[in-house]
């Protein structure tokens, strides 16, 4: 097999778990079937909806080889690349919180209409962190816009208060927000790729570590470290750095063999199945869980994850298939902007009270979803718009 300049399905799996992301955050729960959605805390469950950010999260660790052997290609030391990890990681948990803290913010103690202050927090961020032309004559232009967006995120969270008058609060670190886990597990998958040096040993030692967090964790007996817990919960608890670390091996595996299809296919198919048994052997002791972040859900997410993208590999780049790809490669090279853009939207229509997602009712299962469908498929053309018009966000 020739080995391939650029492996597709990389960008398809990732473009795949955005558009499912897109699909089930807009589904109207009371209309749809119970398998599409969240199961409840305290459910031994998942549907689809609680494998769709883990298997997004498998992508970000599987992704970290590739990141780090174009950036090795551009002369990039180990003292630049840790910068980029460290700017990147920040970068993520800041528009995290401020992207939770939406949902915190009192209206008449910060004196500004809540989806207001939300739609100029998502426009500070992309004039922040919008990938500008380079070398343009407008460059000047592009610093006056990233300062500007600077400010307004400064003054916005300066404005910010949330709890009651007798009890006000400021922006809190929470659970971090999607973006925030992401930047977490992103920080301890591109710190371990670094500091092993790319040796699948250290991963697997490393993801062993993280599991084994995981699991004294839901034991209740990491509570000496409760003190830090507000501030590195994220790694303590050990669930989504183990699932990152598990796509990192898988990336490590791939980038070694990946023009040897046979071999790699024969690696992974065994693994994923692995992987999926010890998940369910995991929940002898602990429930499948996403809310709790148990080890069993962990483990079988991932093991679908290697088995999905096992089979994405076969039929995109052995086969050659990938015509049918069309609609999930823009979200994949453009995930950020596909994840954060219909986000504006929703706040412009609530804002405004508009009445115009009329799919969202109880009557027709089939309206219900394949409103939600649609609306998927809208928001990756709209994302790939605004990359044509240079609105595209670059980490």
């Amino acid at each position: 097999m020739k080995t391939p300049t650029r492996i597709l399905s990389i960008d398809i799996m990732r473009g795949l778990t955005l558009f499912l992301m897109l699909f089930v955050n807009d589904l109207f729960e009371p209309g749809v079937p119970k398998w599409l959605v969240h199961s409840k805390a305290t459910e031994d469950a998942m549907g689809l909806a609680d494998w769709v950010f883990p298997g997004f999260l498998f992508m970000v660790g599987l992704s970290i080889p590739f990141a780090f052997l174009s950036r090795r290609k551009k002369g990039e030391g180990d003292l630049e690349i840790l910068k980029h990890i460290l700017v990147r990681t920040l970068s993520l948990l800041l528009i995290g919180v401020f992207m939770i803290n939406i949902h915190e913010i009192n209206a008449e103690l910060s004196g500004i209409n809540k989806y207001l202050w939300a739609i100029l927090v998502y426009i500070s961020i992309f004039l922040i962190w919008n990938k500008y032309p380079e070398n343009s004559k407008y460059n000047m232009l592009f610093k006056v816009l990233k300062g500007l967006g600077i400010v307004g995120l400064v003054v916005l969270a300066y404005i910010f208060k949330g709890g009651t008058e007798a009890h006000p609060t400021w922006l809190t670190t929470g659970w971090w927000g999607i973006l925030g886990l992401i930047g977490w597990g992103y920080f301890a998958g591109a710190l371990t790729y670094l500091f092993t040096k790319g040796k699948l040993v250290g991963v697997v030692l490393l993801w062993g570590c993280f599991v084994l967090l995981n699991v004294l964790s839901q034991l209740e007996l990491l509570g000496f470290l409760n003190p830090i817990k507000p501030y590195f919960g994220v790694l303590i608890s050990g669930n989504t750095p183990s699932i990152v670390l598990c796509g990192l091996g898988v990336g490590i595996l791939l980038k070694e063999n990946k023009s040897n299809f046979k071999r790699l296919i024969r690696i992974l198919l065994p693994l994923g199945i692995i992987v999926l048994l010890i998940g369910f052997a995991f929940r002898n002791w602990f429930i499948i869980s996403k809310i709790q972040g148990t080890p069993s859900w962990a483990m079988i997410c991932n093991g679908i994850s290697i088995l999905v993208f096992c089979f994405l590999f076969y039929v995109i780049d052995y086969l050659k298939l990938s015509r049918w790809t069309a609609l999930f490669k823009p979200a994949g090279q453009n995930s950020l902007t596909t994840y954060l853009a219909p986000d504006i939207i929703y706040y412009t229509i609530w804002g405004l009270g508009w009445n115009i997602l009329i799919y969202k009712q109880e009557e027709s299962v089939l309206i219900a979803v394949g409103g939600s469908i649609l609306w998927a498929i809208a928001m990756i053309g709209f994302a790939a718009l605004l990359s044509k018009i240079y609105i595209r966000l670059k980490l």
